[in-house]
């Protein structure tokens, strides 16, 4: 007599699982709102997923995203459109700037926030995979635009600094080029400039 074979029961699929990221912030606020008790709870959760860091983690990520461009995303965004011309070197920039601007916004975020610490770490990310990825050899956006890894890595170095408090710069900029002449010992000078010419700016506007 053969056993009948029992089949395992399908998964169930809720509603939340399929919620996209804005609609379960939604879902969050709304219940922050109805239960006050959880908006504490629910603050300490989001700020300890903030600033959960690597540094390793972010360059390596910022690194795959900028070498990963290729001719094709090229071709499509650089040429003759309906709206004029775009020279291929103007379109590469326009795709790496996009490739990491989740992460400038996420560390601009945790600078808002207070989040120094989680703030730093992912500017030195960003840094980091910005230095590595102009070491490596593109054939993509990278080989059109030589000039954005250093160019971009300072442009960050300044929003960082900018969005920092006034009373916390100096202190904050000089950890940063601890940090950074470690990670990216040939840029140093070049994002000291930038970080001088922030207090410079603060330094004027107090005077």
């Amino acid at each position: 007599m053969s056993r009948r074979k029992i089949m395992p029961k399908p998964k169930t699929v809720t509603a939340l699982k399929k919620l996209r990221p804005e609609e379960a912030a939604a879902v969050l606020n709304q219940l922050a709102d109805k239960y006050p008790e959880l908006r504490s709870e629910a603050e300490a959760l989001a700020t300890r997923m903030i600033s959960t860091v690597s540094i390793e983690a972010v360059a390596q990520e910022v690194y795959v995203e900028l070498t990963s461009i290729g001719l094709d995303a090229l071709n499509e965004r650089a040429g003759s459109h309906s709206w004029g011309y775009v020279e291929p070197s103007e379109a590469a920039v326009e795709l790496l700037s996009e490739a990491i601007e989740d992460r400038v916004q996420e560390m601009k975020r945790s600078v808002e926030l207070g989040l120094l610490a989680s703030a730093e770490a992912l500017c030195a990310g960003l840094v980091l995979g910005l230095f590595q990825a102009d070491k490596a050899k593109s054939d993509g956006a990278l080989g059109w635009a030589a000039d954005f890894p250093a160019e971009e890595a300072g442009f960050i170095v300044g929003e960082f600094l900018s969005g920092c408090r006034p009373a916390l710069r100096k202190n904050a900029q000089a950890h940063l080029m601890q940090v950074l002449s470690k990670l990216t010992p040939q840029w140093l000078e070049g994002l000291q400039r930038t970080a001088e010419q922030i207090l410079g700016d603060e330094t004027e506007i107090r005077t």
